[in-house]
């Protein structure tokens, strides 16, 4: 049975952890998150919402840690989780988190490789990682850096602390904050805004701005020039630039 449910509503796709009781990460729910991420890459598919619950996911499965230990490994869970978080983060779409509970460790860094995070009030992240005397291993110390900058980033890594969902909105990790019961239906809302709209040029965006992190500004700007012009040929340009000079709402497909 999988451990990540895969369904459509439209054109969104609801990307969903389901390992009772807290959704722990386990290797095997590494490989099934891959495969519905794989799904998500279908060109219907214009925009994904990934949850869990009670928990968005608190952690990895420790015991695979000990296996690993015992078996020499030095990283295969915190290998698989990065290639999954990696898939997901390259799709040319908008993700969009949904955080209920806990979003620890493995959970937050998958948080991370979404576009947004839309946290529940009562919702808390962290990398406690460092409570094991470990680090974070699938990209919590270079996208948390990237989110709340390299001061914050070290102090949530280093002391292993939970953030909860206000301090996590007023520090950038978080995107939005809804009540509990409000938050998979704003989610939900949110998601099907974006399926409407040119995702297609959301795609360029989304590219450019990711591509673009970490090198000089010189090179940032011909990334963003690359594309400009990739998107300037697409329907959904097409289709906006004439939807404005006839003064009508545009229909974009995503193409």
């Amino acid at each position: 049975m999988s451990l990540v449910r895969y369904a459509a509503d439209d054109a969104v796709a609801v990307i969903t952890l389901d390992h009772p009781p807290v959704n722990a990460l386990s290797g095997r729910l590494a490989d099934d998150l891959t495969g519905a991420v794989e799904h998500a890459s279908d060109p219907a598919i214009r925009a994904v919402v990934v949850t869990g619950s009670p928990h968005f996911a608190a952690g990895a499965d420790i015991t695979e840690f000990q296996a690993a230990f015992e078996g020499g490994s030095d990283g295969e869970l915190a290998n698989r989780l990065s290639e999954a978080i990696s898939r997901l983060e390259a799709l040319r779409k908008p993700v969009v988190a949904a955080i209920r509970g806990f979003a620890l460790g493995g959970g937050l860094e998958l948080a991370m490789g979404c576009d947004f995070r839309f946290l529940a009030s009562d919702a808390k992240v962290g990398q406690p990682e460092i409570k094991l005397g470990i680090i974070p291993g699938a990209g919590g110390t270079q996208r948390l850096a990237r989110l709340v900058g390299v001061g914050r980033a070290r102090d949530i890594v280093y002391t292993g602390r939970f953030v909860d969902a206000e301090e996590a909105l007023a520090i950038g990790l978080a995107d939005r904050v809804f009540g509990p019961d409000d938050l998979l239906d704003a989610t939900m809302a949110a998601a099907r805004e974006m399926a409407q709209g040119p995702t297609a040029a959301i795609g360029y965006a989304k590219a450019a701005i990711n591509e673009g992190l970490g090198v000089p500004i010189e090179r940032g700007l011909e990334i963003e020039a690359e594309a400009f012009r990739g998107v300037f040929g697409t329907d959904d340009a097409r289709e906006g630039v004439s939807a404005f000079l006839e003064k009508r709402a545009p229909g974009f497909t995503g193409t």
